[in-house]
């Protein structure tokens, strides 16, 4: 289970993304990139963030330590900024915080070449959550000390946002890995489904707290559909695996 801090202080917008996450500090002296459940994604975005890093970090990818960050809404009341006051008093209670990582600067592949056997990986894993969002117009990595960290994962599990009662994960989910930034340099794409074992998924769905988990009428319900999903996404990798492969070997 991630951390729990308290938020102490609003230091900044960061206004990079359109969700306005924000530098905020906590209670353990730490500094934490916030993205807060008010934002206009909701919390299906925050679910993601933390059920795809967390996989990830299980797969051997760095990413930053998530915590969950209790927010009293009285913090924004001193901020000049209209957007983030608003922001800040629809986003009383847990949020999700990012280690912040000082110093870190965007992907550069000059500055840091994941090589063919990570690239190849990475990209595999953006296919299994659907990782929309890892373009060379935004590639969501950082690099820190000259290794590469995964960050923003908010757009993946795409689903979520049309589920409810009724709902099947379906046998295959398209994803274009046309743009992804890893497809030009990866090696030959593996089926990486053996190294995400059941206990992997339970415990990532298991720590979204239950007031990120929406669409069905219990938290139970809906961390079961996103078990559905995964269970129903790995027992077709074999076949998407096969396609990535396919795109890959068509740019040599």
């Amino acid at each position: 289970m991630p951390r729990t801090v308290t938020a102490t202080r609003y230091v900044t917008p960061l206004r990079e993304g359109g969700s306005l996450p924000g530098l905020v500090e906590a209670d353990d002296l730490g500094m934490y990139v916030v993205k807060f459940r008010g934002a206009g994604q909701g919390p299906r975005a925050l679910a993601a963030e933390l059920i795809v890093g967390e996989l990830a970090r299980a797969l051997g990818f760095r990413v930053p330590e998530l915590v969950l960050v209790e927010l009293d809404p009285e913090l924004g009341r001193t901020e000049p900024d209209e957007e983030v006051q608003e922001l800040l008093r629809a986003s009383g209670g847990r949020n999700l915080g990012l280690d912040y990582l000082p110093g870190s600067f965007d992907y550069n592949p000059l500055v840091r070449d994941p090589g063919p056997v990570e690239a190849a990986r990475l990209l595999w894993f953006d296919a299994l959550v659907l990782n929309v969002d890892r373009s060379w117009r935004n590639p969501n990595l950082l690099l820190w000390h000259r290794d590469m960290w995964l960050i923003d994962h908010g757009a993946s599990l795409y689903f979520h946002h049309r589920w409810g009662p009724g709902w099947t994960p379906a046998a295959s989910y398209r994803w274009e890995p046309a743009d992804h930034v890893m497809l030009p340099v990866a090696g030959p794409v593996d089926n990486l489904a053996d190294q995400v074992p059941a206990s992997a998924v339970d415990a990532a769905v298991g720590a979204v707290p239950d007031e990120w988990l929406v669409g069905y009428p219990t938290p139970d319900e809906t961390r079961g559909a996103y078990r559905e999903f995964f269970t129903a996404r790995l027992a077709s990798a074999g076949a998407w695996t096969a396609d990535l492969e396919a795109a890959r070997a068509a740019r040599v």
